[in-house]
C-alpha cells in the first residue's frame, strides 16, 4: 500500500518541469513565496520556448524525499540517536537513549539544543516539515564544517541494526517508517461550497499546486496583455495596394523578419528609380524629353569610349610593353658595342677597321667577288685566290681574315640590336602620336556637371592625366630617362559615365512609358511600391517588434492555456481523495476528534456531482456554536492535524512508530492533558517519542503513561562545557521525582567535589549553592508527592481527594522538613545568610544533607505503601 505523498511523488514525474517545481517546493515548503512564483513562471515560459535569461533549472521531488511504507508485519524500532556531526552547535559526542517500546519524553528548555534533535529526525525520517534547515556551527569556520549526519541504532524485528543519515544524501529508508507529527499533517479549508473541507496529509500539495497555477495563469494573461502588438504605427501603410500593404495586413508570428527586410530594403537604385518615375510623371513633354535624354546618353557613352581607348594606349600592360623593348633594344647595343669594340682592337688591323666605312667596302668586295670568282663562295676563296680588293693572292693567312672580317659583319648581335631599336621606336613613335584627346568642350562639361559635379570635374582631370603620363613615359625612354618618375593610373571616370549614360536611357524610356494609359498606370503602381518601401524602411524596427510581440503572445498564450489546465490536477485529486473518502476514515478521524476533546468538530462525507457522477468529500461540521462560514483558530487546526496524523497512521496497518515534536503548540492547558492522554495510549501498541520544551505538558504525559501503569522513559537535554545537546538519562530536575532528584543531587556533589579538590575555591561555592537550591526544592517536591501523596501536584490540573486515605502527618516529619529547607535557606542567596558569611558546608556535610532527604523519603514511601 503506497502513500498520498507516494502516489503523489510517483504522479509528478509525468508531469511538466514547472509542475515538478512547484510540487516539489510546496513539500519543501508547505507555502510558495512570490519568488517561487517567479522561478515557476519563468520554467513555464520555458517549457513554451520562452528563454529565461537566469537559465533556472527546475527541481523535483524525488523518490528518496518521501517517507515509505515499510513491508508488512516488519517492525523497526529507534534504540538510540548519537554521533551527531555538524549539527548546529550539538556535542558530538552524545548518546541521547530511546525505548524501544512504549513512550520516551526527550525535554529541552529554549536554547538547550533539542530543536537541533528534532530536526535531523524530521529529515532523516522523511517527515514533509524540513522548512527549517540543519546548519554546521556557527563557531566554526566557514567553509570547513561538514554536512551534519548521525547515526541511528534500530531494532529491526528485534535485531540490532545500524543506519548512517547523512544530509543531502537519500535517507535510509528504514527510518521513513518512523511516522513524524508536524503542522503539515493535515488541513481545513473552506471550499467552493461553503464546507470546510478536510484535506488528508499531503492531498493540499494538489490543492496548493491548483491554485499556483492560477497565480501563473494570471501572471502569463498579464504580461501577454503588456506584449499586445501596436499596428496603429503602421495602420495606413497596411491598407496600401502593395505588397508592403498585403504583408502589413496579413502581420503575425508566422511572418518572416527576412521578408520585412527585403521589401524595406531603401537603396541607392531604388532611389534613383523613384526619382525616374516620379519625374517622368510630371514632365510636360515626356516625348522631347525621351530624346534629349537619350541624346546625353549618347554623348556621355561616346566619351566613355573615348577615355578607355585612351587609357588603354597608356596602360600599365601597354608601360609594360615598352619597358620591355626599350630594356631589349639597350641590352642588344650594348652587347653589340661590346664585340665591335672586341673586333677592332684585333693586332695588325688598319685604323676604323670595323667601322662603317670599312663595312661598306667588305660589303661591296662581297658583292664583286660573285663576278671575279665565280664557282666559290664569299668568303671562302681559299688561300690560293686573289684578294677581291686588293687582288693580291690571299695565302692561308689572308683567306683566314677574309673569313674573319665576314663573321664579324654578318654576326647575330648586330642584327639583334638593330632589330631591337626598331621595335622600340616604332613603339615609341606608336605613343608620340596617340590621340589623346577627349574632346570634353564646354557643354558637355556642363551636361556631365548637372548630373554629377565630380564626375564631371573626373573627366576633366583625366584629360590631364593622359597628357603627364604620356610625357612621363616617352622621358623614361631617354638614354638618361627614370622609370620610377612616371605618372602612376587612376581612376577612370568611364565607368561612372555608363552608370549615367544607363540612368538616362531609363529616364527616356520611363518618360516614353508615360505615353500609354496602361505605361503610365504601371509606373504610378511601381511609384507606389516604391513609396511603400521607404515608407516601411523608416517603420521596420516597429513592424520587427510587433512580429516578435505576436511571436511572444503565441507563446504566452500557450502558458495561459497551459496554466489553465487544471483537470488532470482536480482529477488526481479526486482520485485520491476517493481513497479517503469511507466510512472507516470517517469513523477514525470522528474518534480521533473526540478523544482529544474537538466536539464542536465532527468529519462527514458530503456528496458532490461531478458530470452526473456522485462522488463524496470529507468535510468538516462546526457543531452547535458556530456557522460553517466561521474560520478556525490556530488551536482547532492544530487539533485536526493530530487527529489526522493519528488516524491515518493507525488506519496504515503499520507497526512503525511516530515522533511529536511539540505537539501542544497553540493548545490550551485542557486540550494538552487530551493530547497527553492520546498519546501515553498510543504508546502502549508502539513506539513513540516525544519532543518538548512544555514542562506542564512533560508531567501530564507522564502522569497518564502512568495512569496507564506504564513507566515512560524520560529524557532531557541540556547545555555544558561540552556543547548543546548533552544527554541526561532522566527526567529534568524540575520534572523528577524526588527519587531522581537525589540521584541528580548526588552528581551535582561529585562535580562539587571536583572543583575543591582542583583549588577552585570559587567554583566549589558556587556548586555548593547551587546544590543547596536544588536540595530545598527537592524538599518541596517531596511534600507534595510524599507527605501529601501527590494529591496536590504543581504541573497537574486538579485535586487527587482519593489519595487522602493514606496521608499521614507524623510530628518528626514536619520538625525534619522545616529544618532541613531552612539550613538550605541558609545557602541559597538570602539576604541573611550573606551578611552572617556563613561558611560553605565541606562536601562531607553536603552529603550527609543528601542523606538525610533520602532516608526520609525512603521511610515516608514506606509508610505509604503499607497502607491499603
Amino acid at each position: 500500500m503506497t502513500t498520498i505523498l507516494q502516489e503523489i511523488q510517483k504522479w509528478s514525474e509525468e508531469l511538466p518541469a514547472w509542475q515538478q517545481h512547484a510540487i516539489a517546493k510546496i513539500y519543501a515548503q508547505g507555502e510558495l513565496t512570490q519568488q517561487d512564483h517567479d522561478d515557476m513562471y519563468a520554467l513555464l515560459k520555458v517549457a513554451h520556448k520562452i528563454a529565461d535569461p537566469e537559465n533556472r533549472v527546475a527541481s523535483k521531488l524525488a523518490a528518496g524525499e518521501v517517507a515509505v511504507q515499510p513491508a508488512v508485519g516488519q517492525l523497526i524500532q529507534i534504540g538510540a540517536i548519537k554521533n551527531l556531526n555538524n549539527v548546529n552547535a550539538l556535542a558530538s559526542d552524545q548518546r541521547l537513549s530511546i525505548s524501544a517500546k512504549g513512550l520516551t519524553v526527550i525535554y529541552g528548555e529554549n536554547g538547550s539544543g533539542k530543536s537541533g534533535y528534532s530536526r535531523v529526525f524530521k529529515h532523516a525520517c522523511r517527515a514533509r516539515d524540513r522548512r527549517e534547515h540543519i546548519l554546521p556551527n556557527a563557531n566554526e569556520e566557514p567553509g570547513k564544517a561538514g554536512p551534519p549526519q548521525a547515526t541511528f541504532e534500530l531494532h529491526v524485528d528485534g535485531v540490532e541494526h545500524e543506519v548512517q543519515w547523512q544530509s543531502g544524501q537519500v535517507s535510509p529508508a528504514e527510518l521513513s517508517s518512523i511516522a513524524i507529527f508536524d503542522s503539515h499533517c493535515a488541513r481545513a479549508y473552506l471550499d467552493n461550497h461553503g464546507d470546510f473541507a478536510y484535506v488528508p496529509y499531503g492531498l493540499d500539495i494538489l490543492k496548493k499546486l491548483v491554485d499556483a497555477l492560477g497565480t501563473l495563469k494570471a501572471m502569463a494573461t498579464k504580461e501577454q496583455g503588456q506584449n499586445t502588438p501596436d499596428s496603429a504605427l503602421f495602420a495606413e501603410l497596411s491598407q496600401t495596394k502593395t505588397k508592403v500593404g498585403t504583408l502589413l495586413s496579413a502581420l503575425s508570428a508566422k511572418t518572416k523578419p527576412a521578408d520585412v527586410e527585403a521589401l524595406a530594403t531603401w537603396s541607392e537604385e531604388k532611389k534613383a528609380e523613384h526619382a525616374n518615375i516620379v519625374a517622368a510623371l510630371s514632365e510636360a513633354d515626356p516625348k522631347l524629353k525621351a530624346q534629349t535624354l537619350r541624346n546625353q546618353a549618347t554623348r556621355f557613352e561616346g566619351l566613355s569610349t573615348r577615355i578607355d581607348k585612351a587609357i588603354t594606349l597608356l596602360d600599365d600592360a601597354h608601360l609594360a610593353a615598352l619597358v620591355a623593348v626599350v630594356h631589349t633594344a639597350s641590352v642588344a647595343k650594348e652587347a653589340a658595342e661590346l664585340a665591335s669594340k672586341a673586333f677592332r682592337e684585333t693586332p695588325g688591323q688598319l685604323l676604323g677597321t670595323g667601322e662603317e666605312a670599312w663595312k661598306k667596302l667588305f660589303k661591296a668586295a662581297r658583292s664583286f667577288a660573285a663576278e671575279s670568282h665565280p664557282g666559290k663562295e664569299f668568303p671562302h676563296l681559299g688561300p690560293e685566290s686573289s684578294c677581291p680588293l686588293c687582288q693580291n693572292t690571299l695565302g692561308a693567312e689572308g683567306a683566314a681574315r677574309l673569313v674573319m672580317f665576314d663573321e664579324f659583319v654578318e654576326r647575330k648581335t648586330e642584327q639583334e640590336a638593330k632589330t631591337a631599336k626598331d621595335a622600340a621606336d616604332a613603339l615609341i613613335s606608336a605613343i608620340k602620336l596617340a590621340n589623346l584627346e577627349l574632346l570634353i568642350d564646354e557643354t558637355l562639361k556642363n551636361e556631365i556637371a548637372a548630373r554629377n559635379q565630380a564626375l564631371a570635374e573626373s573627366c576633366v582631370g583625366i584629360q590631364k592625366w593622359l597628357t603627364d603620363r604620356r610625357s612621363s613615359m616617352l622621358t623614361a625612354c631617354q638614354p638618361a630617362g627614370d622609370w620610377a618618375n612616371l605618372v602612376q593610373l587612376i581612376g577612370s571616370p568611364a565607368p561612372a559615365l555608363v552608370l549615367l549614360k544607363d540612368q538616362l536611357i531609363a529616364e527616356a524610356v520611363a518618360m516614353e512609358e508615360t505615353l500609354d494609359e496602361a505605361g503610365r498606370a504601371k509606373m504610378i503602381a511601381e511609384r507606389d511600391e516604391l513609396d511603400a518601401c521607404r515608407r516601411l524602411s523608416e517603420l521596420k524596427a516597429g513592424v520587427l517588434l510587433a512580429i516578435e510581440k505576436h511571436i511572444i503572445t503565441g507563446k504566452l498564450n500557450s502558458c495561459v492555456t497551459a496554466a489553465g489546465g487544471t483537470m488532470p490536477i482536480s482529477k488526481k485529486a479526486t482520485q485520491l481523495s476517493d481513497t479517503m473518502a469511507t466510512k472507516e476514515v470517517v469513523a477514525a478521524l470522528n474518534a480521533e476528534l473526540e478523544s482529544l476533546n474537538v466536539h464542536e468538530l465532527k468529519v462527514v462525507m458530503k456528496p458532490t456531482s461531478a458530470k452526473g457522477k456522485t462522488q463524496y468529500k470529507l468535510a468538516l461540521e462546526m457543531l452547535g456554536k458556530r456557522d460553517a462560514t466561521e474560520i478556525l483558530s490556530e488551536g482547532e487546526q492544530r487539533a485536526i492535524a493530530i487527529a489526522s496524523f493519528l488516524a491515518e497512521v493507525g488506519l496504515g496497518k503499520g507497526l512503525g512508530g511516530m515522533v511529536f515534536d511539540d505537539p501542544v503548540s497553540s493548545l490550551d492547558h485542557s486540550r494538552r492533558e487530551y493530547v497527553a492522554r492520546r498519546i501515553a495510549k498510543e504508546s502502549l501498541s508502539r513506539q513513540v517519542i516525544v519532543f518538548t520544551h512544555d514542562l506542564f505538558f512533560l508531567n501530564v504525559l507522564v502522569h497518564e503513561a502512568r495512569a496507564l501503569g506504564m513507566e515512560p522513559a524520560c529524557r532531557s537535554l541540556r547545555r555544558a562545557p561540552a556543547g548543546y545537546g548533552v544527554a541526561d538519562e532522566s527526567m529534568p530536575f524540575e520534572g523528577a521525582s524526588t527519587k531522581d532528584r537525589v540521584g541528580i543531587l548526588r552528581v551535582m556533589l561529585v562535580e562539587a567535589t571536583k572543583l575543591r579538590k582542583a583549588g577552585d575555591d570559587k567554583g566549589y561555592k558556587r556548586e555548593a549553592r547551587d546544590i543547596y537550591a536544588h536540595l530545598r526544592m527537592s524538599w518541596e517536591r517531596a511534600v507534595e508527592e510524599l507527605l501529601f501523596n501527590g494529591v496536590v501536584l504543581r504541573f497537574r490540573k486538579g485535586v487527587e481527594t482519593n489519595r487522602l486515605n493514606k496521608v499521614t502527618i507524623e510530628p518528626g516529619d514536619v520538625e525534619t522538613i522545616t529544618k532541613n529547607m531552612g539550613k538550605c535557606s541558609n545557602y541559597t542567596g538570602h539576604d541573611g545568610a550573606i551578611q552572617a558569611n556563613l561558611a560553605i558546608p565541606l562536601p562531607p556535610e553536603i552529603e550527609q544533607d543528601i542523606n538525610v532527604l533520602d532516608d526520609w523519603r525512603k521511610a515516608a514511601s514506606d509508610r505509604l505503601n503499607k497502607k491499603k
